[in-house]
């Protein structure tokens, strides 16, 4: 049965305390969220594991999650796969959430955000045989050039400039597109998965603290056992 993560999440209880540290009353149960699952390492390092997935659109982890595994409750399995910690920034923005973000970030100014340049980049120079002698795409200064001798031709071919300059909107686009390449582990291995979770999230015995498998209890918790 798939599970809610937070569901899974262990319970711990502490004191209630003024600012001072007296005690004002019993204990009061929360969900402990510094206890955090993740994939065990031979499934996290091994792609047999794992599909490759494009983020369409606006979705979020719970709809990539109905979609992949046909249930939302699924959503932490599609961030604990790619190690996804903080969803604001490590997944890609909604288009209006976007937009703002960009105007925000470039003080509302259109022309520095669609015209000025973030850096620049080569493009692929190939001598007259086809053979790339400079690949494109590599960072490079705005006058970069490539000297070559190009035997076919008999002739030293100089290509200058090679760079083209990718403005600020274009990098800042690539940036949030590359976000929507993930991962998605197969759902065949979603019951391994579920086992291996429900076991990292139960507290051990043997701790002075230790109430249940689900429950500590203290004045002072430690919180990861």
């Amino acid at each position: 049965m798939s599970k809610n993560y937070f569901e899974q999440l262990p319970d711990l209880e502490y004191v209630n305390r003024t600012e001072d540290g007296k005690r004002i009353s019993d204990y009061t149960k929360v969900k402990n969220l510094f206890k955090r699952g993740k994939l065990r390492e031979d499934i996290f390092q091994d792609t047999a594991f794992f599909e490759k997935y494009s983020i369409q659109g606006d979705d979020r982890p719970d709809n990539v999650a109905q979609k992949f595994y046909g249930k939302p409750e699924y959503d932490w399995v599609v961030l604990l796969a790619n190690n996804i910690i903080n969803v604001y920034e490590e997944w890609p923005l909604p288009q209006v959430r976007w937009d703002a973000y960009l105007l925000e970030k470039y003080n509302n100014d259109y022309d520095t955000l669609y015209n000025g340049v973030h850096h620049y980049e080569s493009n692929e120079v190939a001598n007259s045989q086809g053979v790339v002698m400079f690949p494109g795409g590599i960072r490079v200064g705005a006058a970069q050039s490539v000297s070559y001798f190009d035997q076919a031709a008999n002739q030293q071919t100089t290509v200058n400039p090679v760079s083209k300059a990718i403005t600020n909107y274009e990098y800042e686009n690539r940036v949030n597109d590359d976000k929507r390449n993930i991962f998605l582990l197969k759902g065949m291995y979603l019951g391994i998965v579920n086992d291996d979770i429900e076991k990292m999230m139960r507290y051990k015995k043997g701790s002075t603290q230790y109430v249940s498998k689900s429950l500590k209890r203290a004045e002072n918790i430690r919180l990861y056992e």
